[in-house]
């Protein structure tokens, strides 16, 4: 049989007996496969090449593996590949930072898994029931490759965090919700030295360099709202908060922003009636 990056494991499986073995000695990744429901579920839905995306492993070191078992890697096909979205880029990680808790939808389907059920119709309900501003959080016991690229094509990005080898975090997030309000380039600011001169003796200050998120964000808006008028708020922090510089301008401050090295910046903020 001739496969290829595009073949579903499922076929494979069909195929040769053998074949459920083979595939689970290339990674331990693929340990999952022997349980019945997730070989069921994930089989079907996923590719080779998403297989060896969620493993590490080349399409070509798969295709080896199975050649003793009579399969021959062949041709893609001509329909255009996409880049795999295992795992979303930056602006996924940073928007979750400024979610409060009852915007998280949050649903574990690892006891659904554990007894027998399928939770893709669960999971479907949940994300057309969720408000305009809410975003998914699935836990599972595994990466859910097929169901990310199944949301992506939805309008969907992902966010995975693995928190222990039972426990992966996966974030799913409308894209308007990322891109309803751009996210302003931050460039590093002047006049750092004179501003910080003139509020001298005036400042107040506040670390969140410890804070998980959202509470950085939410701490900076709490101080914000008893900062006494001419005074100055001084934010030791691990990143520039892009998210939080659209409100900071919503409710009339201004702000400056010194960054030490790639874990420790440093934001002035103060009313832009200086």
């Amino acid at each position: 049989m001739v496969i290829n990056a595009d073949t579903k494991i499922a076929t494979i499986l069909k195929r040769h007996d053998d074949a459920l073995e083979t595939i689970i000695s290339i990674s331990p990744a693929f340990q999952k496969l022997r349980n019945p429901l997730l070989r069921k579920l994930m089989a079907g839905r996923t590719s080779i090449a998403m297989a060896c995306k969620l493993a590490g492993c080349t399409v070509e070191h798969f295709l080896e593996k199975l050649k003793p078992l009579g399969f021959e890697g062949g041709e893609l096909s001509n329909k255009p590949q996409k880049e795999l979205s295992i795992k979303d880029d930056n602006e996924s990680r940073e928007y979750l930072k400024t979610l409060g808790e009852d915007q998280v939808v949050r649903l574990d389907v690892r006891a659904m898994l554990a007894g027998g059920t399928d939770p893709l119709e669960k999971i479907m309900t949940t994300i057309g029931a969720l408000k305009r501003d809410q975003v998914l959080l699935i836990i599972n016991s595994f990466e859910p490759t097929p169901l990310i690229n199944l949301l992506n094509k939805k309008g969907f990005s992902s966010y995975v965090e693995t928190v222990n080898e039972s426990e992966i975090h996966t974030w799913f997030i409308n894209q308007k919700l990322i891109h309803q309000n751009p996210v302003p380039i931050v460039t590093e600011d002047s006049g750092w030295d004179e501003l910080v001169s003139l509020f001298e003796g005036r400042m107040r200050y506040v670390d969140v360099r410890q804070l998980e998120m959202p509470q950085p964000m939410h701490s900076i808006l709490e101080a914000l709202e008893s900062l006494p008028p001419g005074e100055a708020l001084y934010v030791y922090h691990k990143r520039i908060p892009v998210f939080l510089l659209p409100e900071l301008s919503e409710r009339g401050f201004d702000y400056r922003t010194k960054t030490l090295n790639q874990q420790e910046v440093h934001l002035l903020i103060f009313r832009e009636s200086l």
